[in-house]
């Protein structure tokens, strides 16, 4: 415990009868007991606030590190922002952009109603053909 051996803590057991006497002395050990035990408890509860804090900042850390990496990843986007911003010197170049890609996305949608209406009408002369009178 503290370098103690058995013969040291005899002679400190026979002092202490001396001096306390026996009818006092259960009722001393009783009470270093208890001041043990908590003083351990203390100490234990001490060291688990410590380990909670060791691990708080571990978590701080990695908080840290998932932030400034999500800032990179902000920045870069700024940046991008930025160069759509400055694409179009004015207005009327982006009205002009949006009005092209609004007569190419035309020009290509009456081509697929037509397909669809094809393959709608295929699909019904299948059906007429599946039943047995030949009528829809």
């Amino acid at each position: 415990m503290f370098g103690i051996g058995m013969p040291e803590l005899i002679v400190i057991m026979v002092i202490a009868l001396i001096v306390i006497g026996p009818s006092k002395l259960p009722d001393i050990a009783r009470a270093l007991g208890k001041g043990i035990a908590e003083f351990k408890k203390a100490t234990q509860e001490i060291k688990e606030s410590l380990e909670i804090d060791e691990e708080l900042k571990e978590v701080k850390e990695d908080l840290v590190d998932s932030v400034s990496g999500l800032k990179d990843v902000l920045d870069s986007s700024d940046v991008t922002a930025a160069e759509e911003k400055t694409k179009y010197k004015d207005y009327d170049e982006m009205l002009q952009d949006y009005e092209k890609m609004k007569s190419e996305s035309e020009k290509a949608t009456p081509a697929d109603e037509s397909a669809k209406k094809a393959e709608a009408e295929e699909k019904q002369v299948k059906e007429e053909e599946n039943t047995p009178d030949g009528r829809g």
